[in-house]
């Protein structure tokens, strides 16, 4: 069965990595595709010529024109899935500056103009794509750990789950490319206790003065109840990547302390979460 992943995005959140990526992974990959001929791989995909299984087409740009065509492509292929590149204004602008590499809408110098008018033109793609990758904190390394993770099982229906547990920080901002989020902030916080501010969810002093609260217990555990039932279920529906995000207000201590614990517990239960602490070094 022929599988179609369509990458689209933000002008320097990703899109030629995430096209290496997929070539690593054996994708056939056809980068710039004009949006008329998008179809078009659909057909090639029902005449069976060219041995192409696995598709990956990067489009430069994204319009009414192109989004007719995905509709049409996924009446000819079963598993389409888009994939939309995003990343925060001030990362974009500091990438362009860094490369001095021109931004496609830019006129008269005006970058920022350039970047909310493109952010503008591809929301309807972002709202309508099957997985939202937020590029802002991630070098080229963890973008292509994050494609792997969504589309190195060429049978997704026997992939195993690739699990992420991630902490944040609500003041940095709501991540945007995670599944589940869970707010920490009704706990008590250990930044206000003079001997525990400066340290972090990951020493042991914050994780007891965290966890041995009722309420947090209580939190937890209904977590955890909650997870038992949901990843095999994820996992049978054919996800291969799941981040579980859990938020405080900075990120360093209570969303930290409840992230290393989960990890811990899911670890203990079979399997293999991967940990990341957004904020713990803001």
């Amino acid at each position: 069965m022929t599988r179609v992943a369509v990458v689209s995005g933000l002008s320097g959140a990703g899109r030629s990595v995430a096209a290496g990526a997929f070539e690593d992974l054996g994708w056939f990959v056809i980068d710039n595709l004009p949006g008329a001929l998008v179809s078009k791989v659909g057909e090639l995909a029902r005449s069976g010529t060219g041995g192409y299984e696995r598709v990956a087409l990067v489009m430069g740009g994204y319009d009414a024109e192109v989004s007719a065509e995905i509709e049409l492509l996924r009446s000819q292929v079963v598993d389409v899935r888009s994939v939309f590149l995003e990343a925060s204004t001030d990362v974009l602008l500091r990438r362009y500056k860094a490369t001095k590499r021109r931004h496609p809408l830019e006129r008269d110098g005006d970058l920022l103009e350039a970047i909310e008018t493109e952010r503008r033109t591809l929301a309807a793609a972002k709202a309508a794509a099957d997985v939202v990758i937020d590029t802002s904190d991630l070098n080229p390394y963890q973008l292509r750990e994050r494609i792997a993770g969504h589309f190195g099982d060429p049978d997704g229906e026997t992939a195993d789950l690739n699990l992420t547990v991630l902490s944040f920080g609500y003041k940095h901002g709501l991540p945007l490319d995670v599944d589940v989020v869970f707010d920490c902030r009704f706990l008590p916080n250990p930044y206000w206790e003079p001997e525990l501010r400066a340290l972090s969810g990951q020493d042991a002093a914050v994780r007891t003065y965290v966890l041995d609260r009722p309420s947090a217990k209580r939190f937890v555990g209904d977590v955890e109840r909650l997870l038992e039932h949901l990843l095999p279920e994820y996992r049978a529906e054919g996800k291969s990547y799941l981040t579980i995000a859990f938020g405080c207000t900075g990120g360093r201590h209570r969303s930290v302390a409840i992230a290393e614990h989960l990890a811990a517990e899911l670890e203990r239960e079979g399997w293999q979460p991967r940990i990341r602490h957004r904020d713990l070094d803001r």
